[in-house]
């Protein structure tokens, strides 16, 4: 809440307009780093079966997975180039990262 307690912070930010294109494709990078951190969960998953599992294997798939969280975050609607970007690397990493799974 704001220093007078009656209006929330987000009430206070200044009004941006999405066209319907701007949103879907901001959605779909948000889904592609998504789906990466899904491949992610799914090589731990993986690996944690394994009868001896890997705990650097694992350790680095967490980490990647704070990392892809933190770049969620930094996705901005308004830079196209940014988004993208975003939505093509990070399809070929979740398509990568499965594909070291089988």
């Amino acid at each position: 809440m704001s220093a007078n307690n009656d209006v929330s912070i987000t009430h206070q930010l200044p009004e941006y307009k999405w066209s319907n294109e701007e949103t879907a494709a901001y959605e779909a990078a948000v889904e592609a780093v998504n789906g990466a951190v899904g491949a992610y969960s799914a090589l731990i998953a993986a690996e944690e079966k394994k009868s001896e599992p890997d705990p650097g294997r694992i350790g680095k798939a967490r980490e990647a997975q704070s990392r892809l969280a933190r770049d969620r975050e930094r996705l901005r609607s308004a830079d196209a180039q940014q988004i993208a970007d975003a939505r093509a690397h990070y399809a070929a990493l979740a398509r990568d990262v499965l594909a070291s799974v089988a």
